[in-house]
């Protein structure tokens, strides 16, 4: 029976992701959210760092030449006696593999949007793949700093395009030059934004109740337009309700500013108290209840050269169930072997170091000498395999080409060790030598371009090539498939984790194939051993 000390751990951890379109602030949120927990003393700065100054959660080299994020980040950081495991996934649509593989692993998500711009198509995607697990949704509508489109017209159009009941819990005072803060809802407080407070953690005035004497004097006319608003708000919003949270059909509406360092307290505040501990995880055997005394974790990322000096690929595990404890023995499923005294790292964005223990919900660093793929599962001995974890098919694709042939091995090794991560996909022809690159999105093929030549010190060109789609092939039945490589050789290819793909040179070729071979299944996504349409 797990004793006291254990399930208080539990009781203590929050592990969320934030999801938003690109430019709606989740990057400057993300830095928020780690000066509160304290572990950064300024923006764009771990502790103990230099003084070179980029997103903390922006650890790669491209990440912060560009300004974007292109790789989920993973940041653990305390607040109110809480251990928070925070997810920063990247907001381009041309990254949404990793963001997808990363909404499996959190409890929670935190939905950041534009107050300018209302919802837009990224949110919109990523809401689609939180709804298919009913993840609990917190919602902070940004930059009210700057002109911003009336907020009740925002809650009324997350509701509209969403599908999800929005509560409001603070309210906001103005916008823009005259933003004056917030009134919270359930406290019954006005909280005032200083104006040049810039990113000091000062708390702002606060101020009890609408009928205050002090509210007149610095809200003036403002004051009975508040009054207005939340009386209208309140009288056609329903009241907050925890379960309803939970089951993801209401979500917590906060305002604020991230680049002003405001509101960002509340929505803390409404994670530790209602976003909920680690949950329970399905395996194809059974369902794993964090409470277990037994360890188990599944591998959600893979990430090669955070640390460029020795090179390495580190394993992101959620742990599902159990404590890690440094030196653990872990059993790895897929492979049926035991890994030894496993020394395991926290991570903030690419800082890491070793930690000595971990528990359930946790978010825990690996190293992966090149037998770990993405969905594996680890335990103390049980035979596991927890479902949910995709490949998706790529939709663009180009053949790569050297331009010194004599870095031929070191090209074959980068192109292995990014597809395992999901930088893109890698594809090996069966009737000839080259190597052919799929991607979600243009921009990856950028990505591995700059990493190729940054990391592993090779320099490549890409070329057209006539690919239209690609599948993953299995079958029932040996005869079939047998037959079907036999007389397919021009059209079939090995992943990078050699698994057996078709290429199609055009959707109309691949139609006609799937008519032609019924018993072979042709998927789009591909799980943990199998593959799925």
């Amino acid at each position: 029976m797990a004793d006291a000390n254990f399930l208080n751990q539990l009781k203590k951890r929050r592990t969320f992701a934030i999801i938003s379109h690109p430019d709606a602030g989740k990057t400057t949120m993300t830095e928020r959210l780690l000066l509160h927990g304290g572990v950064i003393q300024s923006a764009g700065t771990v502790k103990g760092r230099g003084s070179d100054k980029h997103a903390t959660s922006d650890w790669m080299a491209m990440e912060q030449e560009r300004g974007i994020s292109v790789t989920t980040s993973v940041m653990q950081f305390p607040y109110a006696n809480h251990l928070l495991n925070l997810l920063d996934t990247p907001g381009h649509a041309d990254f949404s593999e990793d963001t997808y593989r990363t909404l499996t692993a959190v409890d929670s998500a935190l939905m950041v949007i534009d107050g300018a711009k209302g919802v837009e198509e990224r949110t919109i995607k990523l809401m689609e793949v939180c709804r298919m697990r009913d993840t609990p949704i917190l919602t902070f509508i940004n930059k009210l700093d700057r002109d911003v489109r009336e907020p009740i017209d925002l809650i009324d159009e997350i509701e509209d395009i969403l599908s999800i009941r929005c509560i409001p819990i603070t309210w906001p005072i103005g916008m823009g030059q005259n933003f004056q803060g917030v009134y919270h809802l359930l406290e019954n407080r006005v909280y005032f934004y200083k104006r040049g407070q810039g990113l000091k953690l000062t708390a702002p005035d606060i101020v009890d109740g609408l009928d205050h004497p002090r509210l007149a004097e610095r809200l003036g006319s403002q004051l009975n337009a508040l009054k207005d608003q939340i009386e209208f708000i309140q009288g056609v919003s329903e009241p907050f309700e925890v379960k309803e949270f939970l089951a993801g059909r209401q979500t917590p509406v906060f305002f604020g500013t991230a680049l002003g360092n405001f509101g960002i307290d509340h929505l803390l505040q409404g994670v530790v108290k209602w976003a909920p501990a680690p949950l329970a995880r399905s395996a194809r055997q059974r369902v794993v209840e964090p409470a277990e005394e037994k360890f188990s974790g599944v591998v959600f990322k893979i990430q090669a050269n955070m640390d460029p000096r020795h090179r390495d690929r580190i394993a992101f595990l959620r742990l599902c169930s159990g404590a890690f404890h440094a030196g653990m023995n872990l059993f790895h499923v897929r492979s049926g072997k035991t890994l030894k005294s496993v020394e395991a790292l926290t991570l903030m964005a690419g800082e890491r170091m070793i930690l000595d223990e971990a528990f359930a919900g946790d978010i825990i660093g690996v190293h992966n000498h090149g037998t770990i793929q993405i969905g594996d599962t680890f335990t103390e001995g049980e035979t596991l395999g927890f479902v949910g974890v995709p490949h998706f098919a790529p939709e663009l694709f180009r053949r790569i080409r050297l331009r010194d042939p004599l870095k031929n091995k070191q090209l074959v090794k980068g192109l292995t060790q990014l597809s395992e991560e999901g930088a893109a996909q890698v594809f090996m022809p069966k009737k000839n030598n080259d190597l052919i690159l799929g991607a979600i999105g243009v921009l990856q093929f950028d990505v591995v371009a700059h990493r190729l030549k940054a990391e592993y010190g090779v320099d490549c060109v890409y070329e057209p090539i006539s690919v239209a789609a690609a599948r993953w092939i299995t079958s029932t039945q040996s005869n079939e498939m047998k037959l079907f490589v036999d007389r397919n050789p021009e059209y079939l290819a090995a992943d990078g984790g050699g698994h057996l793909t078709y290429l199609a040179p055009s959707m109309a070729n691949l139609s006609l194939t799937q008519e032609r071979w019924p018993a072979i299944l042709f998927s789009k996504t591909r799980r943990v051993g199998e593959a799925e349409k």
